[in-house]
């Protein structure tokens, strides 16, 4: 049986790589990095072999993700600086106390913890509701917030405003895509894409009134709608891989009858 040739990864392939995603030009980087455009370029093309410091300056430099950065001290022959330890692990006792008291003090309102490909890592009760009559098949580890949220058997189905609401959230995973370089995330952009929903204009966008703060997700539940918005934060100077793309979004009610509805017992 014929072997299969496995392409390594470059240093200077993944620096242009990082380079042109941050569209910056080598003087640019040589500049903020205090080196010069000839050594970047050196750097690019494998005529120059970069030390351990100056990975670590052009990645910080580029605003590399810590899992790509160990992508590239690894290429430069260094070994990984930045671990990767499970959310359970003893280590991150502290960050998982952290994010219990976050999800249980967001009572009765929805909360989630996501990772960098938007999987559920962690949830509260009241985010049950995000998935009451979904098909077993999207709970199945892991479960995507992202497909929960614009699958048509999900809450896709459910959206009143979904035109609006998916085309932000669209954008949004475009975006961190780009900007992360996580070819799941590329993935995930086309599959959600790609859903169609039978009777519903996508093209209908909502012109913002003066009135207007941000746009709510407007859920049909039953015969109420419940209107809420969504803040994500993340945790501060990381320097656990896990811990660096952990996320944290939580619902609050943008309405009084929203608020009502979740203080009901």
């Amino acid at each position: 049986m014929e072997a299969v040739a496995v392409r390594e990864e470059t240093f200077g392939a993944l620096l242009r790589g990082w380079r042109q995603r941050r569209r910056v030009s080598q003087l640019d980087l040589g500049i903020e990095a205090d080196v010069s455009a000839r050594h970047i370029s050196f750097l690019e093309t494998g005529r120059a072999r970069p030390s351990r410091e100056m990975v670590m300056r052009l990645a910080e430099e580029l605003g590399v993700p810590l899992r790509h950065r160990n992508r590239l001290l690894v290429a430069a022959g260094f070994a990984p600086v930045y671990p990767e330890r499970e959310v359970r692990a003893p280590e991150l006792g502290v960050v998982r106390q952290a994010l219990d008291k976050i999800l249980a003090g967001h009572e009765p309102y929805p909360a989630v913890v996501v990772d960098a490909a938007w999987n559920l890592v962690a949830a509260n009760t009241a985010a049950a509701m995000f998935t009451e009559g979904v098909p077993a098949e999207l709970l199945k580890e892991p479960v995507n917030v992202m497909r929960l949220s614009l699958h048509p058997a999900a809450m896709g189905g459910r959206l009143l405003n979904l035109a609006e609401v998916r085309a932000y959230l669209l954008s949004q995973l475009r975006r961190q895509s780009e900007v992360s370089g996580d070819e799941r995330l590329e993935a995930l952009y086309d599959e959600l894409a790609s859903y169609t929903y039978p009777g519903v204009d996508l093209n209908v966008g909502h012109v913002p009134g003066p009135a207007d703060i941000l746009v709510p997700l407007r859920i049909a539940a039953g015969d109420r709608v419940l209107s809420m918005f969504t803040t994500i934060a993340t945790f501060g100077t990381p320097v656990d891989v896990t811990v660096s793309e952990l996320a944290i979004e939580t619902f609050w009610p943008s309405d009084e009858e929203t608020a009502a509805a979740f203080a009901r017992p």
